[in-house]
């Protein structure tokens, strides 16, 4: 009998082991999603998955100006770095005093150092400005996706269990 229980413990612990290794590989950051959610409820509208790199963008326009801004961002880790900005007018809230470049009638700010780095984008999304965002390529209608409720953007690391699920 003490054979069969030394070969039991054995046998548990080499399970105990096994279980521990496959929890922490579930559990450890293998991919990052852009997470958009209500400023007050936390509710999720959007989750798309995202990489070092990966392009984010709001597309709207302007209240004043009536024209289209077009806010490019970089992912940097935990980071929405604002790299890019196009609109076709002058207004408020647009850079004046920066050097600009005219591409097929576009004003274009692309500078070599970030306009901005944030750890969240807080946006209200509205049926006058008809805010797009835009994912590596992918256009979500933000104004429908989020029922016109006011959201923050931002990047969140998961585990492979949570990319699972």
């Amino acid at each position: 009998m003490g054979r069969l229980s030394s070969l039991t413990a054995r046998t548990a612990l080499s399970l105990a082991v096994v279980l521990a290794i496959v929890g922490l590989v579930a559990s450890a950051p293998v991919g990052s999603v852009l997470v958009v959610e209500d400023v007050h409820t936390g509710e999720r509208y959007l989750t798309e998955s995202v990489g070092e790199g990966s392009t984010v963008a709001l597309e709207y326009t302007h209240s004043v100006e009536k024209s289209r801004v077009y806010d490019e961002y970089r992912v940097d880790g935990d980071t929405l770095v604002n790299t890019r900005m196009e609109f076709e007018s002058y207004g408020w809230g647009l850079p004046s005093r920066v050097n600009v470049t005219t591409v097929n009638g576009t004003l274009v700010y692309d500078p070599d150092e970030p306009i901005t780095e944030l750890d969240s984008l807080s946006v209200s999304p509205g049926r006058i400005a008809d805010h797009t965002l835009i994912v590596d390529g992918r256009r979500h209608d933000l104004v429908a996706a989020t029922r016109g409720n006011d959201v923050t953007i931002h990047i969140e690391h998961r585990s492979l269990l949570e990319m699972i699920l």
